[in-house]
């Protein structure tokens, strides 16, 4: 791939090793390094080893954060993310709907707050973006709904991003819902791995918005997602590209949204995503021919099959 390191997935498992952690694979369950009172987990390049995990940025620009709740002994990964520094706004969310966290046990908690674990110099405030904006779940409130714990998690503002309220509540979600309909459908996947994003490079921005606090907060132009499911041992593979609109003057709105149809029109392949992005989706898929020609990162992230997916 283009944008293929090794280096990130070697670590991990060196790391694992020493260590005699989990050993490496993306589909197992990961041993983290020590958590804290709020329910977040210390990063270490564990992380960089879960299958939905893209290649994190290495030149200093961006945090690598991850948060987790407790099931008895084990600790289930609710989101990571990679936070831009300069644009005050996630690079990318990503987490996984499987056997922990496909159930729908609580409701929605709104309680909106600073992410505990970002340094005060990189926090925006809870208050809302003002205007047009919504704060916009990256990892969505109904993604979580496993555990009161980890639905708090979804409010925190490294996972909000200030989307058109039209656009928010009559287009992203109703993929937002495909997506949550597919994940909690175990005849469907046995996991399904979901990275979300706004774009946040300078040139894919619509504007900032101020802070009571002086920081300027990237609106993205685009949004994105890549899907990555696992079914008896076989990878698929799509990807979503759209253009971040104001839909006050058309047809979109809360009571109005967006048919699967037409969300459908934004379908791309995970490997034409990475171009428009920069981003390295799925950097633990294989390289190489392992079971089957077919199951190599270069294959899997080049299908485009819209009716796999309910479309």
């Amino acid at each position: 791939m283009k944008f293929k390191t090794y280096l990130l997935h070697l670590l991990p498992c060196l790391f694992a090793a020493a260590f005699a952690f989990t050993a490496c694979g993306g589909d197992d369950d990961i041993e983290f390094g020590k958590k804290d009172n709020s329910g977040s987990v210390t990063v270490s390049t564990e992380i960089t080893s879960r299958m939905e995990t893209p290649e994190v940025l290495t030149d200093g620009t961006t945090v690598l954060l991850s948060h987790s709740t407790t099931s008895g002994t084990r600790e289930i990964v609710t989101y990571s993310l990679e936070y831009d520094k300069n644009m005050y706004h996630s690079r990318w969310v990503a987490f996984r709907f499987d056997g922990d966290t496909r159930a729908r046990n609580v409701s929605r908690q709104d309680n909106f707050q600073d992410d505990p674990d970002l340094s005060s110099d990189l926090r925006i405030g809870s208050s809302g973006f003002g205007g047009p904006y919504n704060r916009g779940h990256l990892c969505a409130s109904a993604d979580r709904l496993y555990s009161t714990a980890a639905n708090s998690q979804t409010f925190y503002m490294s996972n909000m991003s200030p989307q058109y309220s039209n656009f928010n509540q009559g287009y992203w979600v109703t993929l937002e819902g495909l997506v949550q309909s597919l994940g909690r459908d175990a005849s469907f996947a046995d996991t399904l791995y979901v990275v979300k994003g706004g774009t946040v490079q300078e040139d894919q921005i619509i504007t900032r918005v101020s802070r009571s606090n002086g920081k300027q907060v990237a609106v993205p132009k685009y949004y994105f997602m890549a899907l990555l499911k696992i079914k008896n041992g076989v990878y698929s593979s799509i990807a979503f590209w759209m253009e971040h609109k104001n839909y006050a003057d058309s047809e979109y709105s809360y009571e109005h949204q967006a048919s699967l149809s037409e969300i459908a029109t934004n379908a791309v392949t995970v490997n034409e995503l990475e171009e428009l992005t920069g981003i390295n989706f799925f950097p633990n898929l294989p390289d190489t021919n392992n079971s089957t020609p077919s199951q190599t990162e270069e294959n899997i992230e080049s299908q485009l099959i819209k009716g796999n997916w309910g479309m």
